[in-house]
């Protein structure tokens, strides 16, 4: 059953009044819907960069000979919603076709396709990994992804595959010595349980070892190749050190293969920051939560008193190259409980979302939400607007640093600060005081004496 949507707006609408109400609506961009004047009928639903023009469009007296789709005699009232981003827009489309049409027809209309994940069969005597995009309540905490397309699943899988011995034949495993085994236990990549060439407890600490690298991303692995490199290179085996440097860059290729998105699918949570809708002056940005892989949102974040400058300029790293936070001063009777700090905003608004994320046991809408994700995370960065940050290792969020990219998003990205031409404002600071008559400001500037030489 699909859950209720509600649009922002609703007006009436008559050919009589159409500019009227067509001025009304804002030239922004959002997802509207024209009802008919049947109760029963289905609207027509779509989003639109200028929700006006888009309307006009729709509901304009027809033109003689056009085969354009007009509307205009058959709507009675219109509903939308303005967003801020496409991303919003999106998302929104994708609730409001859902709590019309249901969740078939919403994924219909959006195009939506189970992302490719990869599946660690855990459950088996002999786990195996594969990709796939079915999604099943049984394996969810063994599924890690998304990833953009099953190309880049199976080259992770691949290459992290080579790492270990795991098998990799998809056929239900009953050992026994005279089993013919495959390539892969030739070639000395399979420790070749068909053959009861190891015991089930090796195979399984092999197991173990695998499903660490994916919840990790390669740290587990990483870490212990390099403190047996840092220990051969204390112990002065060059060689050893060499070989182990060469298996490190091997270890990292394979773990970079795989996005920092690409996580435990119950663990997926992360936050997404968009701008706003600009119906007012306001500098607010939209705070969307990832939580289980399912979206949340959005809530607005002001970024009022947050400024974000380069953390590296021309000027070095001094403390007003440095990214400011700036607190507000409350004016005398404004209220004695009122949150003036940028980060108690920030934990309001992530608390809320946490509050509307809820476990769903619907796997069929977390794979629409995981969907669309995909659709907007994997696209190249010039075209991705938004920001995305994921939790702290102690899964703690990045507060001060959402709130900077909440700033970057609203406000754009800082520029530059100009040069400092120090040995030029020197000679001219000189230039003014002579001018000045006032020879005497001169020896302020300190002149650092030559220093001797002893050889000479």
């Amino acid at each position: 059953m699909a859950a209720s949507f509600s649009f922002a707006k609703s007006i009436a609408f008559s050919p009589e009044n159409a500019d009227e109400t067509l001025r009304s609506v804002p030239t922004l961009s959002g997802v509207f819907a024209l009802y008919g004047e049947q109760a029963n009928s289905e609207p027509y639903l779509t989003r639109a960069a200028d929700l006006r023009r888009r309307m006009k469009r729709l509901l304009a007296p027809p033109e003689s000979q056009s085969k354009r789709l007009n509307l205009r005699e058959r709507v009675a009232r219109i509903e939308y919603t303005v967003t801020g981003s496409e991303f919003e827009s999106t998302l929104t489309l994708y609730h409001a076709a859902a709590g019309i049409f249901g969740y078939a027809e919403a994924r219909r209309r959006l195009r939506l396709h189970t992302p490719t994940v990869l599946r660690m069969t855990m459950e088996n005597e002999f786990p195996r990994v594969y990709a796939t995009n079915r999604l099943s309540k049984r394996g969810l905490a063994e599924m890690y992804g998304p990833f953009p397309s099953r190309a880049a699943t199976e080259r992770y899988c691949d290459a992290v595959l080579d790492l270990f011995k795991l098998r990799r034949c998809h056929e239900d495993l009953h050992p026994y010595p005279e089993h013919p085994g495959c390539v892969y236990g030739e070639m000395k990549k399979c420790i070749e349980p068909c053959k009861q060439a190891c015991t089930p407890q090796q195979y399984a600490e092999e197991a173990a070892a695998v499903k660490a690298f994916f919840e990790t991303h390669g740290e587990s692995m990483l870490a212990r190749i390099a403190a047996e490199r840092e220990r051969a290179s204390e112990e002065m085996e060059f060689e050893r050190a060499a070989q182990l440097h060469e298996q490190y860059q091997k270890v990292k290729a394979a773990a970079q293969l795989a996005d920092e998105l690409v996580r435990p699918l119950p663990q997926l949570r992360a936050v997404i920051v968009q701008r706003a809708s600009v119906e007012d002056d306001s500098a607010d940005a939209a705070v969307f939560l990832l939580e289980a892989g399912c979206i949340v949102g959005p809530e607005r974040l002001s970024t009022l008193g947050v400024r974000a400058v380069k953390e590296q300029t021309s000027v070095g790293s001094s403390l007003f190259a440095q990214p400011l936070m700036l607190q507000a001063v409350p004016l005398e009777g404004a209220a004695s409980d009122a949150s003036n700090s940028p980060e108690d905003r920030a934990r309001e608004v992530l608390g809320r979302l946490e509050t509307q994320a809820k476990p769903s046991s619907d796997v069929a809408l977390l794979s629409d939400h995981l969907s669309l994700l995909r659709r907007w995370y994997y696209r190249p960065e010039k075209q991705r607007i938004g920001e995305v940050f994921f939790p702290n290792a102690d899964g703690s969020l990045p507060i001060r640093r959402i709130l900077r990219g909440a700033a970057r998003t609203v406000l754009g990205d800082p520029k530059l600060l100009p040069d400092v031409q120090r040995e030029a404002a020197k000679k001219a600071a000189k230039t003014r005081v002579l001018h000045e008559g006032r020879p005497d400001v001169e020896r302020v500037v300190p002149v650092v004496p030559r220093q001797s030489n002893d050889a000479d």
